[in-house]
């Protein structure tokens, strides 16, 4: 029984040093990938079929289109993953946020926010809007491709971008969970952004 013990705490001691050594490297290749001043590797959606989404953000009727065709000139985008109990706890804090920045006509021109389900299909990102109120458009990763192209970051992950020309979206914000209340993480981002 003794022996069974021991080779039990072995195997998981192992494990635990395997795993260790991923997340390292996990991180430091987020670290690579989001740092600020980098330019976010290219992210294709599916365009929303609600009209007040794409209003939202300026997009037309096509089936798809990219980060840089959203009319703003600050993207903060939100991933997250609806079985993640920090997102959950958090949205009604990022609900805030999107009311503070749409209350300010000014504002409300210059910053969008969108959030990304990392691993989530478009049920469960509907399931995530509508149980926490969500007023800004969320959208499906359900193949996780998005997330692999951005390091699979852990969730929440907030990166904020500036969309100033197509195609051109370079990072100015890169945060791993943290949300400090909606006022301070506004404040934090208009003082970040540099394209004001």
């Amino acid at each position: 029984m003794n022996k069974i013990k021991l080779a039990g705490t072995i195997i998981s001691f192992a494990l635990l040093i395997y795993v260790s050594g991923c997340a390292n490297h996990l991180v430091a290749t987020n670290k690579n990938i989001l740092a600020v001043g980098n330019q976010l590797p290219a992210v294709t959606l599916t365009t929303p079929k609600d009209q007040a989404a794409r209003n939202y953000l300026g997009l037309g009727d096509k089936e798809n289109f990219s980060l840089g065709e959203i009319k703003s000139e600050i993207l903060i985008i939100e991933i997250f993953s609806m079985y993640c109990p920090h997102c959950q706890k958090d949205a009604p804090a990022i609900n805030e946020l999107y009311e503070l920045i749409e209350k300010d006509k000014k504002l409300s021109k210059r910053v969008k926010l969108i959030g990304i389900g990392a691993g989530n299909s478009t049920f469960e990102v509907d399931v995530f809007k509508n149980k926490y109120k969500v007023p800004f458009p969320l959208f499906a990763d359900d193949e996780l491709s998005i997330h692999r192209k951005i390091g699979s970051v852990r969730t929440p992950y907030f990166i904020g971008i500036c969309n100033q020309e197509k195609g051109k979206n370079q990072i100015f914000f890169s945060q791993l969970a943290g949300f400090s209340g909606a006022k301070k993480f506004l404040e934090n981002i208009l003082k970040a952004a540099g394209c004001q």
